[in-house]
């Protein structure tokens, strides 16, 4: 009997931490109700279903369908806009030392502007050295922003440029009230030599870095194609792949798309695959009841078996 005694003793000791630790592990759920602080933040999601169940689910997602999670604790939904309802805000930005051949793209890109939807409003934008050179700042004129696009210089860039650099300055020049899905699609070579060989990396590469905490911090989803240049090709493999990963994180982790070719690419089908996005997303604006300046880590989910791209999070601005 004594040996039963302490045996069930110590397995209700082991139990009670067990549940102690258990307990802390679960997310800490607010009531939707509960009145939080904190600054409102607006993310863009966008739904990837497979196949045509998946897709007849998506269609008739409604607002009170989403959840929106930060660092595991559920977050009070102030609005969930619907692609009809929210306007598209989109920045197109051309790197202007790509190869020559891409010009024959530029009348593909026109006509992709020319095509969005009436409500939309249009930025056009070159990357060159020191940063970038905007050429038309968002206007609803479709037409005016698509005649903005001129022909790619391929003029030599010092071996210090970074595209990111002159991402950063577009993304600025989304005012924060913008109402509606703010996007850049960005057809770059990817590869930022700005510190050297060594940081060339996409795990490396300091302006990268900031280049993507910027977009989450605006709300800003960020698409991406590939497209060779003529300085980066004495680089040979190390200039695709390290230029290809990093268009890749950025697109990842700001809750956009990448777009990679091997090597010359043609836009068509990557324009038609990010205008088929469109109508697959939402703007969620939720209040943030998180403290601190640490990275806070965004989870979007629902109660259906869909996956939902979105930013990985953001780190608030000291």
């Amino acid at each position: 009997m004594k040996y039963n005694y302490y045996l069930i003793s110590l397995v209700t000791i082991i139990l009670f931490f067990f549940g102690i630790a258990h307990a802390q592990d679960k997310p800490k759920i607010q009531p939707k109700n509960q009145p939080t602080g904190g600054r409102e933040m607006s993310i863009l999601v966008t739904a990837y279903p497979h196949g045509e169940k998946q897709k007849a689910i998506v269609a008739k997602l409604q607002n009170s369908d989403f959840a929106v999670l930060e660092n595991k604790r559920s977050q009070r939904i102030v609005a969930v806009t619907s692609a009809a309802e929210a306007p598209i805000n989109l920045a197109i930005v051309v790197q202007d030392n790509l190869d020559g051949k891409l010009n024959h793209e530029i009348a593909v890109l026109k006509k992709f502007i020319q095509n969005l939807p009436e409500n939309s409003r249009v930025m056009t934008a070159y990357l060159t050295n020191g940063g970038a050179i905007v050429t038309q700042e968002l206007i609803n004129n479709r037409q005016q922003a698509a005649n903005s696009l001129r022909m790619i210089r391929s003029v030599s860039f010092l071996p210090a440029f970074s595209p990111y650099d002159g991402v950063q300055t577009v993304l600025k020049h989304f005012d924060d009230k913008t109402a509606g899905r703010k996007m850049v699609l960005v057809i770059s070579d990817g590869f930022d030599l700005s510190r050297g060989f060594s940081y060339a990396s996409p795990y490396f590469s300091v302006s990268l870095d900031k280049a993507i905490k910027e977009a989450q911090r605006r709300g800003i989803a960020v698409f991406t194609i590939y497209a060779p240049s003529e300085d980066r090709k004495i680089y040979g493999r190390f200039a695709l792949n390290y230029g290809q990963g990093s268009l890749i994180r950025l697109a990842d982790e700001t809750g956009g798309e990448s777009f990679i070719g091997l090597d010359f690419a043609d836009f068509s089908p990557y324009l038609e695959e990010f205008k088929e996005t469109f109508p697959r997303q939402w703007l969620i604006t939720y209040r943030s009841s998180s403290v601190g300046n640490n990275f806070r880590k965004i989870e979007v989910t629902t109660d259906f078996d869909i996956y939902l791209h979105h930013p990985a999070g953001y780190e608030p601005q000291n």
